[in-house]
C-alpha cells in the first residue's frame, strides 16, 4: 500500500521554484559585494590630478577659511585633531584618513587631496558640487597643518635660536 501511495505522487508536484525571489536575492549579493569590493579598493588619484598645484598660498587667512570649513564639513569623521578619530568614525564602514602621519602627508600631492576632497569615495562624499574650489584648495592648505610641526612649538621656545654674531667659544 505504501508503494500505491508513492507511485501516485507526481514527482516534485509541490516545488515550484520562485525565480523572482532567486533573482531578488542574487541582485541583493551582488550589489552588496560590489559595495564591498569598492569600499575596499584603491582610491588612487590620477597623475593630472596628482600635477595639479594649488592656486593658494597657504597664508594664515586661507587656513582660517579652511578651518572653517573643515569643522563644518570634515570634523565629525576625521576629527577635532585631523587623526581620524571623529565622532562619527567608528560608525564608517572605512576608517577616515589620518591627516597627523607626516609620512602618509609627505607622500601625498596638494592635487591629490584636492582630487579626493572633489570626488570623495565611499563612505565619504564628493564635495565637488558642495564646496567652491577655492574651498577645496583652502581645506588642503588646512589639512596639512596636521602633520607639520607647530611654528612656536614648546620644544622650540624652550631653547633659543643661536646668536649668529656671537663670538665662537
Amino acid at each position: 500500500m505504501a508503494s500505491d501511495k508513492l507511485a501516485d505522487r507526481k514527482p516534485n508536484s509541490g516545488f515550484k521554484p520562485n525565480l523572482l525571489g532567486i533573482f531578488v536575492v542574487f541582485v541583493i549579493v551582488a550589489v552588496a559585494g560590489s559595495v564591498i569590493v569598492y569600499s575596499f579598493s584603491d582610491w588612487t588619484a590620477p597623475e593630472t590630478a596628482r600635477q595639479m598645484r594649488n592656486p593658494y598660498p597657504p597664508t594664515p587667512k586661507v587656513i582660517g577659511l579652511g578651518m572653517s570649513t573643515y569643522t563644518d564639513r570634515c570634523q565629525n569623521c576625521h576629527g577635532e585633531d585631523g587623526n581620524g578619530k571623529g565622532e562619527r568614525a567608528e560608525k564608517l564602514s572605512v576608517a577616515p584618513s589620518n591627516f597627523t602621519d607626516a609620512h602618509a602627508m609627505s607622500q601625498m600631492a596638494d592635487g591629490e587631496l584636492f582630487w579626493k576632497i572633489s570626488e570623495g569615495h565611499r563612505p565619504m562624499p564628493a564635495f565637488k558640487g558642495k564646496l567652491s574650489e577655492e574651498e577645496r584648495w583652502q581645506l588642503v592648505d588646512y589639512i596639512r597643518t596636521f602633520s607639520q610641526p607647530l611654528v612656536d612649538s614648546p620644544a622650540e621656545s624652550a631653547s633659543p635660536a643661536p646668536n649668529k654674531d656671537a663670538a665662537p667659544k
